[in-house]
């Protein structure tokens, strides 16, 4: 039996995260607790599965969108991440408020696993116009993670993508088990069925808890493969392989006709230059090898300062005042403003 408990104010948290290679501010759970089907869940900002228990409490947040936005204006600037669906959000209410609230407080936001009765109803005319593929952008992205034990809900998927939010999929990369052909032809092929426009495969936790937990799944899923499983999770140097076959994954997903990253959400009044600037260094840092990490971070960092200047940045560069205001070295300030001149050329202001 699941119980539904009201917590007593939105739980957000705030913290420089990455999901699934995009900047989050913040993270917000409209349900707190791992409670309900499916029986394992792997959070892509964690990087980790989580046994679930069939039984328990579930904290659920406001079902006010008030609330909500209240909880993110005390955030820093950025997209944020909603999480934490439950089966009872049709009655309960609390992620579609947590959505809408990210949306009203100026905010793109990212869903995780949404149901789809928490898929927020924002008016489409509220939201941005052009991404710089010349495509309706949207303030929403809904993004569906793997589960070992429970098969990806396609109409979830034709949910998200009937309301006009771009949908899409992420998995880890785990040796014998989601690392190979034999996974991404039949993963990638449902998820391209169910309507998704991007699939991202991101590299696990490889610390101890991950490799027990991933033991225990396989284990429960597939018996057959316990033993050897565990040998390789275990024993084998699967871990100094792991960059490469995240690299041969995403081969696989460009071959499929999909984006291996998700686009980036755009805020209600982000001015579209920052938003197409942000999202293609963004873009850059996710195409590094995972040996530039201090390339990485500098990127990011333009990033965050984008997001935090709160001002239109097209004006700027204009004038050539840009390297001036940018507080970082001219080698960054010169790509940053690479990239807001390339997103000014190619996204309308609406």
């Amino acid at each position: 039996m699941i119980l539904y408990e009201g917590a007593p104010a939105p739980a957000v948290r705030a913290g420089e995260l990455d999901l699934a290679g995009r900047r989050i501010a913040a993270r917000a759970f409209a349900y707190s607790g791992e409670i309900g089907p499916p029986a394992f869940r792997f959070d892509p900002v964690e990087r980790r599965l989580h046994v679930r228990s069939r039984s328990g409490t579930l904290h659920a947040g406001p079902f006010s969108a008030a609330e909500w936005s209240d909880a993110f204006s005390r955030m820093p600037p950025g997209p944020v991440l909603v999480s934490g669906a439950a089966a009872a959000e049709e009655i309960r209410g609390s992620f579609r408020a947590a959505a809408e609230g990210a949306h009203a407080n100026g905010r793109g936001a990212y869903l995780l696993d949404p149901e789809p009765g928490g898929l927020p109803s924002a008016p489409p005319e509220q939201l941005p116009r052009m991404t710089p593929e010349g495509v309706p952008a949207a303030g929403f992205v809904a993004l569906f993670s793997w589960s070992p034990d429970r098969p990806l809900d396609a109409n979830a998927v034709g949910a998200a993508r009937a309301r006009g939010l771009p949908a899409g999929v992420v998995w880890p990369v785990i040796p014998e088990w989601t690392d190979e052909a034999g996974f991404w032809d039949g993963y990638l092929a449902r998820a391209a069925e169910a309507g998704a426009s991007f699939a991202v495969p991101v590299a696990p936790a490889t610390d101890a808890e991950f490799r027990r937990v991933a033991v225990e799944a396989r284990t429960r899923v597939s018996p057959e493969f316990a033993d050897s499983f565990f040998e390789t999770i275990h024993h084998e140097p699967w871990v100094e392989a792991l960059a490469d076959r995240v690299l041969r994954a995403r081969e696989a997903v460009e071959r499929r006709g999909l984006s291996a990253l998700p686009p980036r959400p755009a805020g209600l009044h982000e001015p579209r230059a920052n938003w197409g600037a942000a999202a293609r260094l963004e873009e850059r840092a996710a195409a590094l090898p995972s040996s530039d990490e201090h390339q990485a971070s500098l990127l990011l960092a333009a990033v965050r300062w984008i997001d935090a200047c709160g001002r239109d940045l097209r004006p700027i560069v204009a004038e050539g005042n840009f390297a001036r205001a940018f507080p970082f070295s001219r080698e960054l300030a010169r790509e940053t403003e690479g990239a807001l001149r390339e997103a000014a050329d190619s996204i309308p202001e609406s």
